[in-house]
């Protein structure tokens, strides 16, 4: 459950540095140190050779490709987000306990994100050759090209909606889960899921975008489905190592601390979710035009 009743006493303050730490994020974020000296570096590491320059060699060469693809990108603003929904699930009953009580969750969040991942993939394989994420066009400055526009708008309803699961967390905003959960307690899993798996409908990772051209390519929707399934699984498999790794030694401690004072929970997802959700949203929707020399400026490091 992402709204747990217990608000902090200082939300807006709370509020705010979720806030300033999302931006400050989007200026400093080096897309070309985590695509490619992170990305590209696992990649080619897995899969024993270049990853970007080596065509893609069949089905089996494919599935291969999305799972260490999809590994290579881990590191993205959702998987950070899951954290705050997950932390308060850890630490009940003995070890092995603990550990099933993490698993149930990110079971749940599975179902949500290979549900998205797996339709978008068959789609891919289906008429995939003529879609946005398909096309090699460069950008020109001044425009967009219909690919940047598929991401910001994706991007942009994602980072939205995740502002304001931040929001809902803190008690400024209604629950949207408020109905639903009492039916369906597993209901805010399932959507954070199909977050993160909506991330594969506007993804520029060059990667990722090798790996769609082969399935568009290859006209089998089953292989599609399969491959941006597997792209899926591959990004959050370091986040569940992680978190069975906090399951076994620290969930009991980690457990107490949260008992002791039950808005540290719910300052925990909201902090989690409203950083993760400004950043996407002022990285895809305001950074991105200004990169394409559509707004005049947005603030940058030197390395970004």
């Amino acid at each position: 459950m992402l709204v747990n009743g217990h608000f902090p006493r200082r939300r807006w303050l709370v509020l705010a540095l979720s806030v300033l730490g999302g931006y400050l994020l989007t200026v400093v974020w080096s897309a070309e140190f985590v695509d490619s000296t992170i990305g590209d570096s696992v990649a080619d590491t897995l899969l024993g050779h270049d990853a970007r320059e080596t065509p893609i060699a069949g089905i089996g060469a494919g599935v291969a490709f999305a799972f260490v693809s999809g590994l290579a990108g881990t590191f993205t603003a959702c998987n950070i987000a899951v954290f705050g929904a997950m932390a308060p699930m850890l630490g009940t009953g003995g070890r092995w306990s603990r550990l099933w009580q993490m698993f149930k969750p990110l079971g749940w969040l599975s179902v949500g994100m290979i549900s998205v991942s797996a339709t978008y993939g068959a789609i891919v394989g289906l008429v995939g050759t003529a879609m946005p994420q398909f096309s090699t066009a460069a950008n020109t400055p001044g425009g967009l090209s219909p690919r940047s526009v598929q991401s910001l708008v994706v991007f942009g309803l994602i980072g939205l909606a995740m502002t304001y699961l931040g929001l809902a967390a803190l008690g400024i905003v209604s629950d949207p889960f408020a109905r639903v959960s009492r039916r369906f307690p597993n209901a805010p899993m399932v959507v954070l899921g199909a977050l993160i798996g909506g991330f594969l409908i506007g993804r520029p990772f060059a990667l990722f975008r090798q790996m769609f051209r082969d399935a568009a390519e290859s006209g089998n929707p089953l292989y599609g489905a399969l491959a941006f399934t597997l792209q899926s699984l591959g990004n959050i498999m370091v986040m569940g190592v992680f978190f069975a790794v906090v399951a076994l030694v620290g969930g009991s401690r980690l457990r107490r601390w949260l008992s002791a004072r039950p808005s540290r929970v719910a300052t925990i997802t909201a902090v989690a979710l409203l950083v993760a959700g400004v950043f996407t949203f002022l990285y895809w929707d305001v950074r991105l035009l200004a990169r394409r020399e559509i707004i005049p400026w947005y603030p940058t490091a030197p390395w970004s």
